[in-house]
């Protein structure tokens, strides 16, 4: 079914997604593991906050403590940064080079453009940023905000995000199968046993007639006519003599012409 297919391919790309984010998230937490080992770059710290502190050591531990903290969080957001614009960057590679995805050239899917070829690349990088919006970005968001203490405006942007997938992946469902992204892309999916809105009925299927080009005749009274690459009919004993009409020739007669088994005239003077 083409909605399965398309549903894998989507689960394939977003499942590449996820092993980047899962690669940056190690990166981070070393990042930050190092922060709380670097003992020496610490100990110079406190010090000197605590001589600049004039005996408010509460404070000058608070000061190293936020500035750890807002490390870290700097941390995460450029995690996240670098997660969106790595999304972003393999869509629009994909799509502008060879217009399809890994998902969609596994599952024999290709994304083609409606405009002209000359603006290809224009139409990859806007599928590619409604698609990395709706897949990731607004969620890399909602996230940040959380992490930085917004927690209703992080629960408002998230239910936004869950909002945005939605009204991207839901029109796959109807007839016309064109996203969000392909409708502001002006592009649409198309492979095998799929075709792009406004192509005929039928093509794309296999054994569909190619455009420009009469369908071949079919039929039980269909014969191949004689020529190069078909061969001769069968002649000889055995074999009946084509019928007489028209396109066939009449069969030789006359004098110097004998029929086997036949009784020849008598000659009267």
């Amino acid at each position: 079914m083409p909605k399965l297919r398309r549903a894998m391919a989507w689960s394939i790309d977003f499942a590449l997604v996820v092993a980047a984010a899962a690669a940056l998230a190690v990166l981070t937490f070393h990042r930050i593991s190092l922060l709380v080992t670097d003992v020496p770059e610490l100990a110079t710290r406190g010090g000197l906050d605590l001589l600049g502190s004039r005996g408010d050591v509460i404070g000058s531990s608070e000061h190293l403590g936020l500035s750890l903290w807002n490390k870290a969080v700097l941390y995460v957001e450029q995690a996240f940064a670098l997660l969106v614009l790595a999304a972003f960057v393999y869509q629009w590679a994909c799509l502008a080079l060879t217009g399809r995805t890994v998902g969609k050239a596994l599952l024999g899917l290709k994304v083609a453009p409606l405009s002209p070829l000359s603006r290809r690349a224009r139409s990859a990088a806007l599928r590619a940023a409604v698609t990395t919006a709706a897949d990731v970005a607004v969620y890399a968001v909602a996230c940040v905000l959380l992490i930085e203490g917004h927690f209703l405006l992080s629960v408002l942007v998230w239910a936004l995000a869950v909002l945005l997938f939605l009204v991207n992946a839901l029109p796959v469902l109807f007839p016309a199968r064109r996203s969000l992204a392909d409708r502001v892309a002006r592009t649409a999916v198309t492979g095998l046993w799929l075709r792009a809105p406004g192509a005929p009925a039928g093509a794309g299927a296999p054994g569909a007639a190619v455009p420009g080009f009469p369908a071949p005749p079919t039929g039980p009274d269909f014969t191949p006519p004689p020529g190069p690459g078909f061969p001769s009919p069968p002649a000889g004993p055995g074999f009946p003599s084509p019928p007489a009409g028209p396109g066939f020739p009449a069969p030789p007669g006359g004098h110097g012409f004998s029929t086997p088994g036949a009784t020849p005239p008598t000659r009267t003077s």
